[in-house]
């Protein structure tokens, strides 16, 4: 059975030593005893079009392989649909990492359940992707909002699951080439 500790020291090791030539905003906006909201802001110089086809179809190709079940053994799949996967494959294994439940294409993509360790915790939450267009630019908006019952409490387990979060939307900024650069 894993413990709440060895969760935090792994994800912990996990979101060391990433830095990105993005600027972002990342905060835990809400916490208490039964849970947390996280949110992560990047401005990215690529209309939202773009970013949208990227998030939802090349998943596989940004989302860092450190945060995966089966690490570069595995293939990330998402099929944007109202009830679709957010899924990992590795030969015979798979893994439902979370299930898509609302898609305003170019705008909001949302699922539902909870990311590496937090599942086998039981902690469950809403991701939410929001992309507001700007001129050529788009603000990406991740948010997650996760609740449970734990061993201990959130006020340690945030704040590391909010640097992961931030690591994942900046593995995406990265991933993407602006079409119109400043």
């Amino acid at each position: 059975m894993l413990h709440f500790t060895h969760i935090k020291k792994f994800i912990y090791i996990l979101s060391l030593g990433l830095s990105f030539s993005f600027s972002s905003h990342a905060s835990v906006k809400q916490l208490n005893k039964h849970g947390f909201t996280l949110e992560n802001t990047v401005l990215i110089n690529a209309p939202a079009k773009q970013v949208w086809a990227a998030l939802v179809s090349d998943i596989d190709y940004w989302w860092p392989k450190d945060h995966t079940w089966w690490g570069n053994k595995g293939t990330l799949t998402l099929r944007p649909v109202a009830g679709g996967c957010f899924c990992e494959t590795a030969g015979e294994n798979s893994a439902e990492h979370m299930r898509i439940s609302f898609v305003e294409v170019n705008h909001i993509l949302r699922m539902t359940g909870g990311l590496g360790p937090l599942q086998g915790m039981g902690i469950y939450g809403a991701l939410t992707w929001q992309l507001t267009a700007q001129n050529n630019r788009t603000k990406l908006v991740l948010t997650y909002q996760a609740h449970g019952v734990i061993e201990g409490n959130f006020t340690e387990l945030a704040p590391i699951v909010d640097r992961v979060q931030n690591s994942q939307l900046m593995a995406l900024a990265e991933y993407i080439k602006p079409t119109n650069p400043d």
